[in-house]
């Protein structure tokens, strides 16, 4: 019989199902899963359709990080709370330095691929936010029903390539929609700036900023200007994170079953939006592209990361890929999820 510590505490019951447990995981597990959530969430977060946030719930971090920026924010500070959010933090900031320009290649010119391998490993975080939210209750259903729902509504919209010109405000509202989708799992942070038209300058200046480190030129025009463009993001970033994170714990605190009715929701309605099995076409004259009609020349002069997709149908062995790339991205959630388990003590009456 599993024995839940505390049963009658209630403090322990105000606290909720998802802090009990993500209090046992001993240090080097949390560590462990802090390393993988801060990698796959800095993925993510380069990846429009895919949400950082789903990615910390799918490796089971997620109400540590919620927890700890609270804490911190609110200047308590525990070590738990420094750990995890220093293993998220810097994995994500390193994943994204160092692989922003290669992920962004590789969603252009491999997207069904790509989105394959992050449809498993969302769907890897459903048995971690299910037994978060266990046992089921009409609350927690209906939640996850409206948030699914939502979710599915965005997946219908179209979202355009492009980008505006980049100013300061619009660079702190983008670092803020980014975040704040960052924390909100469901939300694609890469979708939110595409919308903005911010999506290629920011990843542009974030290798721009990495070309300019790893060659020493510390004093580059090229290293100043991606500055100009990531400082400002970088307020935006830091406001929404901190905002959101304390909305979220508050509602954990206080509407446990449904918030996690919520995010169950919005981790399974995050798949719909990512269908791998479309292209990018490039646009010919006479389509719009930011608020102008192309030309011949025009049209032939777009990036290809700026081209809109449509779905075709695969043949068999992208199929079959697809498939063995959603089973890969499960497994690697769920052995993530495995090494850091907490174990459990079997007590007999």
């Amino acid at each position: 019989m599993v024995v839940d510590p505390n049963p009658g505490d209630p403090e322990s019951l105000g606290q909720g199902h998802a802090a009990r447990e993500s209090e046992s995981l001993p240090v080097a597990a949390l560590a462990t899963r802090g390393v993988a959530g801060g990698i796959l969430m800095g993925l993510a977060n380069l990846v429009p359709g895919i949400s950082g946030g789903t990615m910390l719930l799918a490796t089971g971090v997620y109400p540590d990080f919620i927890s700890a920026i609270a804490e911190l924010t609110t200047l308590r500070f525990k070590a738990r709370s420094v750990l995890i959010l220093t293993t998220i933090a810097g994995s994500a900031a390193l994943a994204i330095l160092l692989l922003a320009g290669a992920m962004k290649a590789l969603v252009v010119e491999e997207r069904w691929a790509m989105y394959s391998l992050f449809i498993g490993l969302t769907l890897g975080g459903i048995p971690l936010v299910w037994r978060l939210a266990r046992p089921g209750s009409p609350t927690l259903w209906l939640s996850a029903g409206v948030a699914f729902g939502v979710m599915v509504l965005m997946s219908l919209g179209e979202s355009r390539s492009g980008g505006q010109d980049a100013n300061t405000l619009l660079l702190v509202i983008s670092g803020l929609a980014g975040a704040s989708a960052m924390i909100l799992p469901g939300v694609s942070g890469g979708y939110l700036l595409l919308l903005l038209g911010q999506y290629e300058p920011i990843l542009g200046a974030v290798d721009g900023l990495k070309d300019g480190l790893l060659a020493g030129r510390i004093d580059s025009p090229g290293v100043g200007e991606a500055l100009a463009v990531l400082l400002p993001v970088g307020v935006g970033v830091v406001l929404g994170i901190v905002g959101v994170a304390n909305l979220i714990r508050w509602l954990l605190d206080r509407f446990e079953k449904p918030t996690l009715g919520m995010l169950l929701g919005l981790l399974l309605g995050s798949v719909v939006g990512l269908y791998p099995f479309q292209g990018a076409v490039q646009p010919e004259a006479g389509d719009h592209y930011k608020g102008t009609v192309l030309s011949e020349t025009a049209a032939r002069e777009v990036e290809q990361e700026d081209w809109a997709t449509e779905r075709f149908g695969p043949t068999p062995t992208q199929a079959a890929a697809s498939l063995a790339l959603i089973l890969v991205g499960l497994g690697a959630t769920l052995l993530v999820d495995r090494v850091g388990r907490p174990s459990r003590r079997v007590a007999a009456d």
